[in-house]
């Protein structure tokens, strides 16, 4: 028996968050953690910045026509999902190291995460 498909609109939702919303929102937080943070809450915002950052190069190169090496077309063929929940790990470490100012940066990123989880799990 063939399983109906999803609807259109929550794939399409899906597609527009994974590819052009939620790494640079990560990357944003993340950058606002490094310069606004103190201890040592700003070290695995700084490695999440370093993976958003290259996970957007990796998205954008090809549609600009830039030409990659091959760890960047390697990245770009088949990342996934895993491009977006690594450096949403390691950003998450930075949650309960002591010092982590500006709390509301956590709670816009768990929202975000389980917004993309829910659209993942509703196109599955």
């Amino acid at each position: 028996m063939n399983t109906p498909l999803p609807p259109e609109p929550v794939v399409l939702t899906f597609l527009f968050v994974n590819k052009h919303v939620f790494l640079q929102v990560l990357a944003l937080l993340a950058l606002a953690r490094v310069f606004l943070g103190e201890g040592l809450a700003r070290w695995p915002a700084l490695a999440s910045l370093v993976m958003a950052l290259g996970g957007l190069v990796a998205v954008f190169a090809p549609e600009s026509g830039v030409t990659m090496g091959p760890i960047t077309i390697a990245a770009a063929q088949g990342a996934g999902m895993t491009a977006l929940l690594l450096p949403s790990a390691v950003f998450a470490v930075s949650y309960v190291l002591p010092r982590a100012r500006w709390r509301w940066m956590d709670a816009l990123h768990a929202l975000m995460l389980l917004g993309l989880l829910g659209l993942w799990w509703r196109t599955v």
